[in-house]
């Protein structure tokens, strides 16, 4: 997201105090909080970057960024690597979602809250190849695609959570765009499990947070919603990923929280707060990488590292 959806998502969580202190369009609340997943420490990876969206690890020492200056354009796909050195691998617009396939490092772009507003079809999804470093366009005519999913088959699933609908849209291999679960809306992160074969997706902005589970064998059936604690838009659930242990870990933007759900039985914990606008989180893949780590970017500029108690 560029810095202009900052503002929109604090508009947002600002109406929905004033909404909830007069009573105005807002049902009962869950609970604001969960119990803790024990104890993680954090600490400061890389500070001093513009407005990340988003993470992946290139499999080859390198931790890549969806970065967006203060300015809200000229963005870029950035890597860091684990002694503190940064390069900028490619220009782009409005970067959101990063995924690593083999050589590849596929991510959107065009997904600005101009563009989501106006129904502009300029979003695209573009590989850069990590062995040559040049950028491909892969598929074109979405609007304001922002969480990215890469699928066995070769093909897609972007997410919306800008503008109208604010839903998934799911792009075949040779770039043919259909609509997905139309009836889940405002999303957001997007995590394939090959294990389980199935598509997790966050709501960002409706009423109940949500972690939904599609079948992606059964594209019709109705997706199972596991609700996340909290109000939906002072959670403002942003990306999120499978651990290895395979429950899904959620970035909570605007409550500053990171939060497991274990997608068997519901339940969830915290296993971070205090954090200023956490935008995704994945595990440390890679050399110079703790795999046992969560490695967290935000709004703030900074990347922070979640270690678990040994």
């Amino acid at each position: 997201m560029t810095v202009r959806r900052v503002a929109a998502r604090g508009v947002l969580a600002l109406s929905a105090v004033l909404a909830m202190a007069t009573g105005a369009g807002v049902g009962a609340a869950e609970p604001g909080g969960t119990d803790q997943c024990g104890h993680w420490t954090a600490s400061t990876v890389s500070s001093g970057l513009g407005v990340l969206e988003n993470l992946a690890f290139d499999g080859r020492g390198g931790l890549l960024l969806s970065e967006v200056p203060a300015s809200g354009t000229d963005g870029a796909l950035r890597r860091i690597r684990a002694d503190g050195s940064r390069e900028v691998l490619a220009s782009a617009g409005s970067p959101g979602g990063i995924v690593v396939a083999g050589g590849t490092a596929y991510f959107t772009n065009g997904g600005s809250l101009i563009s989501g507003v106006a129904g502009r079809a300029d979003g695209v999804i573009q590989a850069l190849d990590l062995d040559r470093g040049t950028v491909s366009t892969v598929a074109r005519g979405l609007v304001a695609p922002n969480g990215l999913a890469v699928l066995p088959d070769g093909g897609f699933v972007v997410s919306r959570d800008v503008g109208t609908p604010t839903t998934l849209t799911r792009v075949a291999a040779d770039g043919a765009l259909t609509p997905l679960a139309t009836d889940l809306t405002s999303t957001n992160g997007l995590a394939y499990d090959p294990n389980r074969r199935k598509l997790f997706v966050s709501t960002t902005f409706e009423p109940v947070s949500a972690l939904a589970v599609l079948d992606l064998d059964r594209p019709d059936a109705a997706p199972v919603r596991i609700t996340v604690p909290g109000y939906g838009p002072l959670n403002a659930a942003d990306d999120l990923t499978v651990g290895p242990d395979g429950n899904v870990y959620l970035a909570l933007n605007v409550a500053g929280r990171i939060v497991r759900v274990d997608p068997e039985s519901g339940r969830s914990c915290t296993v971070a707060e205090d954090i200023s606008f956490p935008t995704s989180a994945r595990f440390g893949a890679g050399d110079g990488w703790d795999p046992r780590s969560l490695y967290v970017t935000s709004f703030a500029g900074t990347v922070i590292r979640l270690s678990p108690a040994a």
